[in-house]
């Protein structure tokens, strides 16, 4: 899971709500999300300010444990 997701879910928001609300599409935004393509700078920036992502928005894209 990517700290996108984690972010993503944290706010209980689907992934169409994320791109909604980021200007991305939704079928962009879930394969973003699933590491199907990686996104341009401003759409990574455009997800960290509606997730209000406090640290680089390069780090949305880490890796991080499913259980935590």
């Amino acid at each position: 899971m990517k700290k996108l997701t984690q972010a993503r879910e944290a706010m209980e928001w689907t992934r169409t709500e994320l791109g909604r609300r980021a200007r991305i599409h939704p079928s962009r935004e879930g394969s973003i999300e699933l590491g199907r393509v990686l996104p341009y700078p401003v759409e990574l920036k455009r997800l960290a300010r509606a997730l209000s992502w406090q640290g680089d928005p390069d780090l949305l894209l880490e890796e991080v444990d499913d259980d935590g």
